[in-house]
């Protein structure tokens, strides 16, 4: 698979052809994962892909809404917004996933487009977003907003053998305070706790790093029996993340190319 950047000069067919290509690529890889052996006492389920498309135009969003993609993540409230309002006509077969750290105050704007956001780590965000998700839903009668809790594996995994050092820390909640968070969602109006999300630290063994995020969701399961899901798993480790189970996987540059040129 060549990624394939999108430029202003390059041909839409063309375009659609490459996200065409690295998508079915993608799928490819998402269907042998799937059908090899989970890790023990992992349930079999067909995870969901969610594209990233961060930094890329509205007009790979649609064109890839054209091929069948009806899950799309972004991390930034502005972009996502723009985007989510310049394809309110592609609604509600096009679900926008927040995935990116956020801010109390960028919950209205959230609330107004997301179908789901998946980096839910503080108190404070919990109720901020409840009480967005309530009033867009006496103004608009949106759905409930549903969260994933997102979950600091930082001290979980071990560095992978022959890997460079960690970085920086790829954001989470400490998992300590798993069961108290996940019940302030249950409790707050507008919510619904789907589950766990986590990104493996940098330098790390994704194998461990998702193991530690399976007995992490096992714990919140066996407390909040609906809450089984796992948003886990991106372009270079999903493999290991359908291993341990996850429900939905975060793939961007595999799907869409390199991040367009910014001028």
């Amino acid at each position: 698979m060549l990624p394939v950047e999108s430029t202003e000069a390059e041909p839409a067919r063309t375009r659609a052809e490459a996200l065409a290509a690295n998508l079915a690529a993608v799928h490819a890889r998402i269907d042998a994962a799937a059908q090899a052996p989970r890790a023990p006492g992992i349930s079999v389920v067909a995870p969901q892909l969610i594209v990233v498309t961060k930094f890329h135009p509205a007009v790979d969003v649609r064109t890839l809404h054209g091929l069948g993609v009806r899950d799309v993540g972004e991390n930034r409230c502005q972009e996502a917004s723009a985007k989510a309002a310049e394809l309110a006509d592609a609604a509600p077969a096009l679900r926008w996933h927040f995935i990116g750290q956020l801010q109390t105050n960028k919950a209205k704007s959230v609330a107004a487009y997301a179908h789901a956001v998946h980096s839910v780590d503080r108190p404070a965000l919990v109720s901020a977003l409840s009480r967005a998700v309530v009033a867009e839903q006496e103004a608009t009668g949106r759905a409930e907003l549903g969260v994933f809790l997102q979950m600091s594996l930082e001290d979980a995994a071990p560095q992978a053998s022959g890997a460079a050092p960690a970085g920086a820390a790829r954001g989470g909640a400490d998992p300590a305070a798993l069961l108290e968070l996940a019940g302030l969602v249950e409790a707050a109006q507008g919510l619904r706790l789907r589950g766990l999300m986590a990104v493996a630290p940098l330098g790390a063994d994704p194998d461990a790093a998702f193991e530690r995020l399976a007995e992490l969701s096992a714990t919140l399961v066996a407390a909040f029996p609906g809450a089984g899901e796992l948003s886990a798993g991106m372009s270079g480790d999903l493999e290991a993340a359908v291993r341990w189970g996850a429900t939905h996987l975060r793939v961007g540059s595999d799907v869409l190319g390199p991040r367009p040129t910014v001028r």
